[in-house]
């Protein structure tokens, strides 16, 4: 067998497969190809298409597999390379004589980036903000969450990003400079104090995404300052920040415990595995409860 695999046949079979078979493969099956022949409905590019999510403000793209995406409040930008689709859309002219076409373009929410994209593809039941919100983003960074949060509250909403770091903090100044929604703060999340004359209204929803062993206090001592009662929080816990040496399921629930401790009651916890190890999403009410006597 060794023999004949590698003696006459393969003279002989070269020669003549060579000459007939890329005559006749060349010419005819690259003929066939070209026009559009077996396989061409196969390897056609599916068709791209946008729907509502439940959550208002975020929309579900398709095209081959469902990704999370918001509305680009900034059109032609991107914020940290995330891929950017443009989908042709009727609008209702505003006399009423008839529909345009205009084309809007979206923006992906890597899960794998952002912790709230995360947390909504593993099945959060509330994030408590929507367009027209007035959030409060503890923990900005370059400005890769905060950016879906400003396209999702949208022209009528407002972000307050608050940052502690300076590099991340010009990363976050420039963004925001094409995002007249989203108000900056280059400041410590620990001490509301200093920039209370920044946020002169009490906020929906607070979003924490503080990487510090004291992370329930530093989102209970914003609430205090800025959240109004029955306003959401959405808190997302990094276990091995508050006790690397703890199960991040007991970290977890301590850090719902001091949360409870300053009236801020959780509804829900989510997990944010695969996208994060040792991460859960916790979500809830602060003072929901009303007071003896009130209305």
């Amino acid at each position: 067998m060794g023999k004949d695999f590698r003696g006459k046949p393969n003279r002989g079979g070269n020669r003549g497969g060579n000459r007939g078979g890329n005559r006749g493969g060349g010419r005819g099956g690259n003929r066939g190809r070209g026009r559009g022949g077996i396989g061409s409905k196969k390897f056609s590019k599916p068709k791209t298409t946008i729907q509502p999510h439940r959550f208002e403000g975020v929309y579900i793209l398709k095209s081959g597999e469902e990704v999370l995406a918001t509305k680009n409040l900034a059109p032609g930008e991107s914020v940290y390379g995330e891929k950017r689709v443009s989908i042709e859309e009727n609008t209702q002219m505003p006399n009423g004589t008839g529909d345009v076409e205009n084309k809007v373009e979206y923006r992906v929410w890597n899960a794998f980036r952002s912790k709230l994209g995360a947390a909504i593809v593993n099945g959060i039941e509330h994030i408590y903000m929507k367009p027209g919100s007035k959030v409060l983003y503890l923990g900005a960074a370059n400005g890769t969450t905060i950016s879906h949060v400003s396209d999702l509250v949208g022209e009528t909403g407002i972000v307050y990003g608050v940052e502690i770091s300076e590099r991340s903090g010009r990363d976050l100044i420039n963004m925001a400079k094409k995002r007249p929604n989203l108000v900056p703060i280059i400041d410590d999340a620990r001490k509301p104090q200093n920039y209370r004359f920044l946020i002169p209204t009490l906020v929906d929803v607070i979003f924490a995404d503080v990487a510090q062993p004291d992370q329930a206090r530093i989102i209970a001592i914003n609430a205090e300052h800025f959240l109004k009662n029955k306003g959401g929080f959405v808190f997302s816990i990094k276990a091995n920040c508050v006790d690397s040496t703890a199960k991040p399921e007991d970290v977890f629930d301590d850090q719902i415990k001091i949360l409870k401790s300053y009236k801020l009651f959780a509804k829900e916890k989510v997990s944010l595995e695969p996208f994060e190890r040792g991460h859960a999403v916790v979500s809830g009410l602060y003072k929901p409860f009303k007071k003896k006597g009130e209305n």
